[in-house]
C-alpha cells in the first residue's frame, strides 16, 4: 500500500470535503472541486481527516490509493489558492493573443492556432507571457502542454513556447569553413 495513504490526510481551515459513493467534492473559499473514485477505493471523511483505502488487496487498487492521496491533496490547496502556470513565447514574429474564450497563436504556420481555454481557468497574455490560473491542478497542468505542443521550442535557435524557468538544450549549429 502506499504511504501516503497510511496517516488521514487533514483538512485545512476553511475546506470542506464530503465523500459519496464515488464521488469527492472539496470546498472551499476560491472554488469547489468534484472528482470521481475508481471503485477499488474507498474515502472517509472522519474527524482526524480524510481517510483512503483500497477494498481489496490487488495491486492496482495498492496504487491507486496513494494516487488518490495526491489529487486530494492538489484539491485541498487549490481552492485556498489557485495554481498558476507560465509560459513563454519566444520568437521573431511570434504572437499570441486572447480572443475572447480562445488564445490565437500566430508561430509560423500559415494560419492562426486557435485554442478554446478550458472552463475554471483564466488565462492573461502580456507581450510574450501567457499566464494560466485554476484551482485544479490536472486541467492547468494539461492544457499548458496542449499550449507547449502547439510549437515546442527548437534546439538551434530556442525559438517555440516554453515553460518559464525550462532550460532548453541548445545545439551548436554548422560550423563555416
Amino acid at each position: 500500500m502506499s504511504r501516503l495513504a497510511k496517516k488521514p490526510l487533514v483538512v485545512p481551515a476553511k475546506v470542506e470535503v464530503s465523500a459519496s459513493g464515488n464521488t469527492i467534492s472539496v470546498k472551499g473559499p476560491k472554488a469547489a472541486l468534484t472528482r470521481d473514485v475508481h471503485s477499488f477505493i474507498t474515502v472517509s471523511v472522519t474527524p482526524e481527516g480524510v481517510v483512503v483505502a483500497p477494498k481489496n488487496n490487488t495491486r492496482l487498487a495498492k496504487a491507486l490509493s496513494g494516487t488518490i492521496v495526491s489529487h486530494l491533496k492538489n484539491m485541498m490547496a487549490g481552492v485556498v489558492t489557485p495554481f498558476t502556470r507560465k509560459l513563454i513565447l519566444e520568437g521573431v514574429g511570434y504572437r499570441v493573443e486572447l480572443k475572447g474564450k480562445d488564445l490565437s497563436f500566430l508561430v509560423g504556420f500559415s494560419h492562426p492556432v486557435l485554442l478554446p481555454i478550458p472552463e475554471g481557468i483564466t488565462a492573461t497574455v502580456e507581450k510574450n507571457t501567457i499566464t494560466l490560473e485554476g484551482s485544479d491542478k490536472d486541467v492547468i497542468g494539461q492544457f499548458a502542454a496542449n499550449i507547449r505542443r502547439v510549437k515546442p521550442p527548437e534546439p538551434y535557435l530556442g525559438k517555440g513556447i516554453r515553460y518559464e524557468g525550462e532550460a532548453i538544450r541548445r545545439k551548436e549549429g554548422k560550423k563555416a569553413v
